[in-house]
């Protein structure tokens, strides 16, 4: 029986392959086809259209790396074809191997309405079923030429990720271009066989049910006349009807099949592709509902909701109706699918102010379910920011690429760092590219964690990443595994009916409390340095145009900036998708990204300095301007007022031996001659920050050479190797005054050169290190280590709203794996008693090891290091990834609590700013409570006029503040993320122009407060 078996399987393999697959189309004619290129980048449709086409033929040669080429092919379906269906089949020049990230095209009829796309496993366009015979055909075809990147072999430096680079030559050669009948009964037996196919290779060998499909395969396979396939299809079909109509079991595992195309918004193509992308999708999409009644899609990411609506208004008035019918989807509610590690508290907010926002504006759906399947890992913060939003599960693929544990489940609660617990699904079939092959529906249902207490789980299907979606081959299947004995059960269904249903099934799932790590992937907390720090410096310059553009427009009646503050969001928010935050696009997005993040914080100076301008006034006395959230050289949070710079004098001594001493009587630092910190004592605590024998800052790099995704990670061995820069151009005391002292250090290494300012500042707890580096360096990773006195068990990172905290030990391979990992603005080690943080301006990722420090006689103490990423030097998908200079602040703060921590942070971020002006301006709100954080003022979205305060607990405990304002206030509601009020918050207690409220450790809270004359609403 054995050997029956095998060669049924490899008999079913080559029929399949040499003769009913080319069956499909029996009978074709050849096309006429013109070619217009475009000149540059895209060009409107009617353009398109328009242009004069000349001929070409199939076989030649097109497409330069990232041209647009417009199609024109017209031609006559033969009289003699009339009753059967007939279609068009347009071969670019596919390779079928990689669906997304090659030459497309979106197709036209002649009046520029989209017919369809064109993709490797999507060639066909359909002209009738039946057509009558006679017909005249035309289309116009606006075909890209991308490039493939993700070549095979894979990760191999290319030129052609930068336009610059790429070259013109042609990509690709036309192979196919025809009207053919479609033989209909052929594509059905095409189906019937390759489900039952792929489910025999599933099924146990000594399974009775394999055996019965195997014998059905047989008999089909001899009623197949190889001579004359078509005419016998329907007999060798009829002899699978009866395999195929077997039920399912009763406890068969339940999956529901969602339509999908996880369109990445940058990638390996610029965001103008992504446009493109989006709309040859959906425009498949569209048609494929129209045609399958049971059929349900699933588009996230508003942003690519908001391109076509702009770009392509006759595709989105598609998705339009297609969303109003309920069969295709808007998931998700984020702007876009955006990494979940880097993006700021109140960034991480708003992705889902306007990404739900827009969905509720244009279809009116209020989205429950957050979907990312592709985001490298999940910030402990997320769950709170999730329910604040008002949305309550999640769905994500990403944490099945982990490399050295396998998560537990894939239903249950995620608690996060404030308590919230977000219902949670992890897809067993571990793709959100689905196919709905027998291999991945077995995978699922033997993979699935929680048997026994569940039995249901989704499937995202579809070609995904460079877009394309679902196919009609996959609705075959669906179809036929709708209710078949030895497979899943699949169903369409839309992902909240999913969510419900797995939660009413499952509603004591288990629980998992703080971050989701991804085990992969940890090279992108410091890749593409540049887009990183345009990201966090575009976050501050945001936070500090709402507040003062709200200050000015209650205090001053300057025009509030809504319009320009919505776009310039939206911007950002963009830019934090997870292939371009995290620095894994080509070159020709972060080079793009550079100059957009340019642009961006340029328009945001000019609000600022209208809001402070307007709150100044005339006159010419010094004033400072505040936007952190703390008390800085007497100023409050939010505050515009007189600087008072206070502390004794710094003294700046040359050092025995070399080098130099700086002393601010609060803390004492000595840069030795190589320019390393070697002491960093504490005065009031008479404690030494810096390990016995060990120099701080020392900048240290290491060989970077992942076994792949260069971009994307760090490999654990990359720390067998290490070389500490400690040979120094020069070390001198640039600046020496009463209000500080700075030690500048030079270094070159390698190609490399870098330049750091070491600042003591009168009255300041910190040491600030300013850092400039000129970096030519090739697959290499350099990192500044701090080595600490410190007996830490564990450390505070700061996330969304809070921190969480990671043990500094490697018990189990759960922390083990955990040698990369992302902060916000510090890091903060800490022994009962005494801690230190380190703090920054613009870094992600880094690392904290703990070491016993022995030898005779000598101290046998603990030494706690942290490290900070610095710059990494992958070379793909970006050839030149970091090369040139960037600049980096960050500090040491000796001595520090907690919340020394969350306030030295806030400030490195928010520097003050100096004007003149008439007189100091009171803040426009300010809390009593040093623990609670406002990240953010600003006027309601609404355009009412009321003031909108986030804040949260920030030290992780219990806090009670009274806020107040600088305006009448008549009366003040606590609401959701999109400023909607809500009775899911603190009571609030009202008292004149104060507000008191009590919090729960990170617990987030917005407050609408009505200014006199509003009344609320």
């Amino acid at each position: 029986m054995h050997d029956d078996r095998a060669l049924i399987e490899a008999r079913l393999a080559r029929v399949l392959t040499e003769r009913i697959r080319p069956a499909l189309y029996p009978h074709s004619v050849p096309l006429e086809v013109a070619a217009w290129v475009a000149p540059g980048e895209p060009v409107p449709v009617a353009e398109g259209l328009a242009a004069s086409h000349s001929p070409v033929a199939v076989g030649d040669s097109w497409g330069a790396p990232w041209a647009t080429t417009w199609f024109k092919v017209t031609g006559r379906v033969p009289r003699e074809w009339a009753g059967r269906t007939v279609e068009a089949v347009l071969d670019l020049g596919f390779d079928e191997r990689m669906p997304g990230f090659q030459c497309e095209a979106l197709v036209y009829a002649p009046d520029g309405s989209p017919v369809k796309g064109l993709n490797p496993r999507n060639q066909w366009v359909r002209v009738g079923a039946p057509v009558r015979g006679g017909e005249r055909v035309e289309w116009h075809l606006e075909a890209a030429s991308n490039p493939v990147i993700l070549g095979v072999p894979p990760f191999r430096p290319t030129a052609l990720g930068d336009p610059k680079t790429a070259g013109s030559a042609p990509l690709y050669r036309l192979a196919r271009m025809d009207l053919a009948v479609f033989d209909t009964a052929v594509w059905e037996l095409i189906q019937d066989l390759e489900v039952l196919g792929e489910l025999m290779a599933e099924l146990p060998v000594d399974a009775p049910r394999r055996w019965e499909v195997l014998g059905a395969v047989g008999r089909a396979l001899d009623a197949v006349d190889l001579r004359d396939v078509g005419g016998s299809a329907e007999a060798a079909r009829a002899e699978l009807r009866e395999v195929l109509a077997a039920p399912a079991a009763a406890s068969a595992h339940r999956i529901s099949a969602v339509g999908h195309a996880h369109i990445d918004s940058a990638w390996l193509w610029p965001l103008r592709e992504t446009v493109r992308k989006v709309a040859r999708t959906t425009a498949n999409m569209t048609a494929l509902l129209a045609d399958e009644p049971e059929f349900v899609y699933a588009m996230s990411q508003a942003q690519q909701y908001a391109w076509i609506k702009e770009h392509r208004p006759e595709v989105y008035a598609l998705v339009r109706q297609a969303v109003a019918e309920g069969r295709f989807v808007p998931a998700g509610g984020m702007w876009v699918e955006s990494d979940t590690h880097m993006p700021g508290s109140e960034a991480m907010a708003r992705q889902f102010v306007h990404g739900k926002r827009f969905f509720l504006e244009e279809f009116g759906i209020e989205n429950d379910e957050v979907w990312l399947p592709d985001t490298f890992g999940f910030a402990a913060g997320l769950p709170g920011i999730i329910k604040a939003a008002g949305s309550k599960w999640l769905l994500t693929q990403k944490i099945s690429w982990s490399r050295t544990n396998a998560f537990p489940h894939h239903t249950f609660r995620w608690e996060g760092i404030d308590g919230t617990r977000i219902f949670t699904h992890f897809p067993p079939v571990d793709t959100y590219n689905c196919q709905l092959s027998g291999a991945e529906l077995a995978h699922a249902e033997r993979n699935f964690r929680d048997k026994g207490a569940a039995r249901h789980s989704l499937a995202p299907t579809g070609w995904g990443d460079g877009g394309g979606g679902t196919t009609r081959e996959m609705i075959a299947k669906a179809r036929r595994l709708r209710d078949l004995d030895g497979s899943p059960v699949v169903r369409w269904e839309r992902p909240a009916d999913f969510f419900a249903a797995a939660q009413a099934e499952y509603p004591q799932a288990p629980v998992w409390v703080g971050e989701l790590y991804l085990e992969l992937h940890r090279g992108t907390l410091t890749s593409q340095a540049r887009t990183k720090r345009g990201n966090r410096r575009s976050e501050q310059l945001l936070r500090e145009a709402e507040l003062w553009s709200a200050t000015a427009a209650v205090l001053r009646h300057h025009p509030y900036p809504y319009a320009a503050l919505d776009r310039l969001w939206k911007t950002v928010l963009l830019h934090q998708f997870h292939d371009i935050l995290p620095g894994s696009s080509i070159a020709w997005v972060h080079r793009e990204a550079e100059r957009t993040y340019a642009a961006v914080a340029a328009e945001l100076e000019e609000i600022i300095g209208a809001a402070l301008g307007a709150l100044a006034g005339g006159g010419n006395m010094e004033l400072t301007a505040n936007a952190a959230p703390h008390a800085r050289s007497g100023i409050a949070a939010g505050a515009l007022g007189v600087a008072a710079t206070e502390g004794p004098e710094v003294r700046a001594v040359p050092r025995p031996g070399g080098g130099f001493t700086l002393d601010n009587g609060l803390l004492r630092i000595e840069v030795d001659a190589r320019g390393l910190v070697v002491s960093a004592y504490d005065h009031d605590t008479d404690r030494e920050a810096v390990a016995p024998g060990c120099a701080a800052n020392l900048l240290q790099s290491h060989p970077d050479f992942p076994n792949m995704w260069d971009a994307w990670d760090v490999d654990a061995f990359y720390r067998n190797v290490v070389t500490d820069l400690t040979e120094a151009d020069e070390v001198a005391l640039r600046t020496a005054s009463p209000s500080g002292a700075t030690v500048r250090v030079t270094r070159s290494f390698g190609a490399s050169h870098v330049t750091q300012d070491l600042t003591l500042a009168r009255g300041q707890r910190r040491l600030d290190i300013a850092t400039d580096v000129d970096w030519h360096e090739s697959e290499t990773f350099l990192k500044a280590a701090f080595p600490l006195d410190l007996h830490a068990e564990r450390y505070a990172a700061e996330t969304q709203f809070g921190h969480l905290y990671r043990p500094t030990h490697t018990n189990t391979s759960w922390e083990a794996a955990k040698f990369e990992v992302p902060a916000h603005r510090f890091v903060h080690a800490t022994e009962p008693g005494w801690g230190v943080a380190l703090v920054n301006d613009c870094l992600y990722g880094h690392d904290l090891t703990r070491t016993i420090r022995d030898g005779d006689g000598g101290d046998h103490g603990t030494t706690t290091t942290v490290r900070l990423s610095l710059l990494r030097a992958p070379r793909f998908p970006d050839p030149e990834t970091d090369q040139g200079l960037h600049h980096f602040r960050y500090a040491l703060v000796p001595g520090a609590g907690i919340g020394d921590a969350v306030r030295e942070g806030h400030r490195i971020n928010l520097p003050e700013r100096r004007l003149s002006g008439s007189g100091p301006v009171a803040p426009l709100v300010t809390v009593d409570d040093d623990a609670t954080v406002v990240t953010a003022v600003k006027l309601a979205d609404d355009t009412s006029g009321d003031v909108i305060v986030r804040l949260h607990e920030a030290h992780g405990g219990r806090a009670t503040t009274t806020l107040t304002t600088a305006f009448g206030l008549s009366d003040a509601l606590t609401t959701d993320l999109l400023e909607r009020p809500t009775d899911d918050g603190p009571a609030l207690e009202r008292a004149g122009n104060t507000v008191r409220l009590a919090l729960r450790p990170f617990q987030i809270v917005t407050l609408r407060l009505v200014r006199q004359g509003r009344v609320a609403t």
